[in-house]
């Protein structure tokens, strides 16, 4: 067989997201107020998230149930198919066997979707009439503007000044979809108005970004702000990516040995491992799960376990987390929705309390894995998901030179067809590594929050 696809019905799709908070053996501690750092409180957050989201964000529940008009809209796309990497296993004459769950199917061309559709849900229902976000790489941007659109919501999208220029395609993607489209740091905020003060030239940041998108949000009482990452809301909403997964590889009578996802913020690593993580806890599976990174931007290998702020300009909740500093610049990568300085506060629980594992890949290596895998399987893979392939394969070799036939499955979290320009920087050469230098990060590690 060259191929196997493993669908699932409409009847199979998870009707309730996991929420691995209870399941851990340690929670995150508390985000903190960024003036006050005192606890935060629902009361804090209520001024840029609607409530219903705000209970999830602090829930222990295990499974909390998909609301019908949220479950009508995955039906969409969901389920997402599994497939067996048949000829990618022949061309590197592995012994592993190589699943991949492929969100690139989804309206936005990745697995963001899975969260923009509750936000936007959510944010209806509490009447607001208006969602302000950031965006990397725009996938989530896109998903948001979609999801907006589905609620008859405005959208406006602070997208990374880097990558908006990097990917006019997202950019008209998503105005296509009715969104306003800035790129940041921008002249729009005071928090932009005074990053370009100090750097006209700025490349721009997540961070910066997500400051710019709670000023605006802040601001105006018809308006919230809806995250893509990080957030415990954000993590919960992805799982119906693993939840999924686990029925499709049950149906081919596979477990997985490995569990691979590329890791910015967090949320599609979370989505494909937390499901498969609740076993490691509760059944004591020796399931390993390995959250990839841009060695450009090395959080979870290089960063500190501690409290930062969230974003550039220190006007988010302070979190608990892997960080290299919130004023933290990376260099201009390709995989835009990777650039980010912190990672989600369950994620960093979980790989500080040794649950998960983490690993940097430079992008150059990163690309010829996508095209290896692009060759073979017929699917162009975003920048951001290249490193977990880049992982999957380097797990594959290491199967052919040991002789162990492991099971290796990875989150293919989005398609690259509107990021050809990346690709064919890579194709020309024009493509450059670049290893975040350790006194780089001590030097921006040095402007944490003090948290007493």
């Amino acid at each position: 067989m060259s191929e196997t696809k493993i669908l699932l019905t409409e009847k199979e799709m998870p009707t309730a997201w996991y929420n691995v908070m209870a399941d851990m053996p340690n929670l995150p501690k508390t985000p903190l107020h960024p003036a006050t750092k005192q606890p935060v409180g629902p009361q804090d957050l209520g001024a840029i998230f609607p409530m219903e989201l705000i209970k999830q964000e602090v829930s222990t529940e295990r499974w909390i149930e998909i609301p019908e008009e949220v479950q009508e809209i995955y039906k969409l796309w969901r389920p997402s198919p599994l497939y067996r990497a048949h000829r990618l296993e022949k061309a590197l004459d592995t012994p592993a066997k190589i699943y991949y769950k492929y969100e690139g199917v989804s309206p936005a061309g990745s697995h963001k979707p899975n969260t923009s559709v509750p936000q936007a849900y959510y944010n209806k229902q509490a009447g607001i009439k208006r969602l302000s976000t950031e965006t990397g790489a725009g996938q989530w941007g896109s998903a948001l503007s979609i999801a907006c659109k589905f609620f008859g919501l405005e959208c406006i999208v602070y997208m990374v000044k880097v990558s908006y220029h990097q990917k006019p395609y997202r950019r008209i993607f998503m105005q296509t979809y009715g969104a306003s489209v800035v790129p940041s740091p921008s002249n729009q905020t005071e928090v932009g108005r005074q990053i370009l003060a100090q750097d006209p030239d700025s490349l721009g940041s997540l961070g910066m970004a997500i400051s710019e998108a709670v000023e605006d949000a802040a601001k105006r009482d018809d308006t919230n702000y809806a995250l893509g990452s990080v957030l415990n809301h954000v993590m919960l909403h992805q799982t119906v990516i693993g939840l999924e997964a686990k029925t499709q590889l049950e149906k081919a009578g596979d477990y997985p040995d490995i569990i691979i996802g590329c890791c910015g913020g967090g949320s599609n690593f979370a989505g494909i491992s937390f499901p498969f993580i609740r076993d490691k806890i509760t059944k004591g599976t020796k399931v390993r799960a390995i959250a990839v990174e841009p060695a450009a931007c090395p959080t979870l290998t290089k960063g500190k376990f501690a409290y930062d702020y969230g974003d550039t300009a220190g006007i988010v909740p302070i979190l608990n987390m892997y960080t290299l500093g919130h004023d933290f610049m990376p260099p201009g990568i390709h995989a835009g929705g990777l650039r980010y300085h912190g990672a989600s506060p369950l994620v960093s629980q979980l790989f500080h309390d040794g649950l998960i594992e983490a690993e940097s890949r430079t992008q150059v290596a990163c690309f010829e894995a996508a095209v290896l895998f692009a060759q073979n399987e017929a699917i162009l893979p975003a920048p951001e998901s290249s490193h977990a392939i880049r992982v999957a394969i380097d797990e594959a070799v290491k199967c052919k030179e040991s002789g162990q036939a492991k099971t290796i499955l990875f989150n293919l979290s989005g398609n690259g067809y509107l990021d050809l320009p990346s690709y064919d920087a890579y194709i020309n050469g024009k493509l450059e590594d670049f290893e975040y230098p350790d006194s780089m990060i001590d030097e921006s590690l040095k402007k944490l929050p003090v948290t007493g």
